[in-house]
């Protein structure tokens, strides 16, 4: 590898070099050695791709690939035999988060790259089956080529992961977004390495497992998001029936001072329903950084200043904050509802409101990425952002808590994560996403220039701190970095972490060896908790 720190070979806890090789050989003989590697270029793609060059910590011994449910059952047994740390990954592009590097270093990397087909699409029923190697482009064109008239919500940047977004609770667009409905069945193999389908599909040929959510007894899906109680191996996702209308909606403010009334307005349109999907509120910087670089309009240290934030929103007429968000439906209703969103949100003193109709045959060429997110066309074209500060040597890091939908703690959060950039001497960029018509989660995309170490250092030590003092006001994170997952997890701290301990004993009966994602979403066992995880 590149890295200093890879000079050494990544083991895993307790792990002697010979047992590796024994391990690795073991997979190779069940799987393929074409499915295992072990070679600086192949493991260069899983590690966090916004560290310093050369400072990366979070390294893997190897990955393998497999490409059936078998093999990762096959795998999920050696694994366990060896006790070898196991890292799934879907795609690898949970950028801002860590990436596709693995909590533990040394863990093998479970990658599903070659498990990525769409199994299914019912259009009469509107759902797919995919793999967890999946992407959103792999899911679109699928759609497409079977001549389907459906559509998929999807993420911003088109390369990522289906499953595995769904599994981190990402945040999609499209109506069936709101509290991540879009998911229905698992199929999912346990840390043991037995296989278990979730809900309905826990019968054999139950013909709605993707179509009902639950089972009988405990709903048993919800487990494996975000956790580390088996890996997800197929799932269900609904798909919407093309609209006759889609209207892609933008709204401007150009004083800071009213975001709040925004937000009160938002919250009242999507409680009545008016407004059926996820709209994504963006402050200046946030959206300039999608457009532009920063070296564009400053190469001052310290924060972007104000002026020149003013300047950014009137040259790209971006304005202090807008709202991208959109109706679908029958025209007559999407023009009734776009009469209901005028008449609430121009009440507001400042608020600019517009947006244009199209048809499905204008959807794969609008000139406007953000407008083709919103109706499922996924691209790459929103990537740029990273690139805000160090240009293709960009990164940043993020801190996104959950908080109510209301003006009051808007400004609330507003207040402390910008006060907090400021005093750190980096830039704020900053938004909403609400997950449904009452939270929402506040974006914070902490930028910084990889070449820059003192200022990575001052990211990631803002953000730390960003999570405690949340934590103090009862905003916990939807979704959690790397470096800060444990942190992330102590805010949950009702009844001396009743939750921790509950999730604790979840995972040292499910994996008592601990070798399936040790350290998500702070969730260790005891195997890796008396090898002396988490470290501080």
């Amino acid at each position: 590898m590149s890295d200093t720190t890879a000079a050494t070979r990544p083991l895993p806890p307790g792990v002697q070099e010979a047992e590796l090789d024994d391990a690795l050989a073991a997979f190779a003989e069940a799987i393929g050695a074409d499915k295992v590697a072990t070679d600086a270029e192949s493991l260069q793609d899983f590690q966090d791709p916004f560290q310093v060059p050369g400072d990366a910590t979070n390294l893997p011994s190897a990955v393998v690939s497999p490409t059936s449910v078998e093999d990762v059952q096959a795998v999920v047994r050696i694994a366990n035999q060896f006790r070898i740390p196991l890292w799934p990954i879907s795609r690898g592009k949970n950028n801002g988060y860590g990436g596709a590097a693995p909590q533990v270093r040394g863990s093998v990397m479970l990658s599903f790259r070659n498990m990525n087909k769409v199994l299914e699409i019912n259009e009469e029923l509107g759902y797919a089956i995919v793999e967890p190697g999946v992407s959103w482009f792999d899911l679109h064109d699928a759609i497409e080529a079977g001549g389907h008239d459906l559509v998929a919500s999807i993420v911003d940047i088109g390369w990522g992961g289906v499953v595995s977004n769904t599994l981190e609770h990402g945040l999609t667009y499209m109506p069936y977004s709101i509290d991540q409905a879009a998911h229905c069945g698992f199929e999912v193999v346990l840390p043991d390495g037995d296989l278990m389908r979730t809900g309905s599909g826990a019968m054999d040929d139950n013909p709605t497992w993707p179509l009902y959510k639950r089972g009988l007894g405990p709903t048993s899906t919800e487990m494996f998001m975000q956790s580390n109680f088996g890996i997800v191996t197929k799932m269900g996702y609904w798909l919407m029936p093309k609209p006759e209308v889609y209207m892609p909606l933008w709204l401007r403010l150009w004083d800071d001072a009213q975001m709040p009334a925004v937000v009160d307005a938002l919250r009242e349109l999507m409680l009545a329903g008016t407004i059926d999907m996820r709209p994504q509120l963006s402050n200046t910087l946030c959206i300039a950084s999608m457009l532009t670089a920063r070296s564009d309009w400053y190469d001052g240290e310290g924060p972007v200043p104000d002026a020149i934030i003013e300047t950014i929103g009137k040259e790209l007429g971006i304005g202090r904050w807008m709202m991208r968000f959109a109706l679908y439906g029958d025209e007559a209703i999407v023009d009734h509802n776009f009469a209901k969103l005028k008449a609430r949100f121009l009440q507001i003193p400042g608020v600019e409101l517009w947006g244009e109709k199209h048809a499905a045959d204008a959807w794969e060429t609008l000139p406007n990425p953000h407008e083709r997110v919103q109706i499922g066309v996924p691209s790459l074209d929103l990537y740029k952002m990273a690139g805000w500060s160090g240009g293709e040597e960009g990164g940043h890091v993020d801190f996104s808590p959950v908080i109510p939908l209301t003006s009051q703690h808007a400004k609330a959060a507003q207040d402390l994560l910008s006060s907090m950039c400021a005093e750190a001497g980096l830039d704020y960029l900053g938004g909403m996403l609400p997950i449904n018509a009452r939270a929402t989660t506040f974006i914070n995309v902490i930028p910084f220039d990889t070449k820059n170490p003192a200022q990575v250092d001052k990211a990631y030590s803002v953000a730390k701190r960003m999570v405690a003092e949340a934590g103090k006001r009862g905003y916990g994170e939807y979704r959690a970095h790397l470096s800060f997952m444990d942190l992330a997890a102590d805010q949950f701290g009702f009844n001396d972490h009743a939750l921790r301990r509950f999730n604790e004993t979840i995972k040292d009966t499910l994996d008592p060896n601990g070798v399936i994602a040790p350290g998500k979403s702070g969730i260790w066992g005891t195997r890796m908790r008396h090898a002396g995880f988490p470290q501080s």
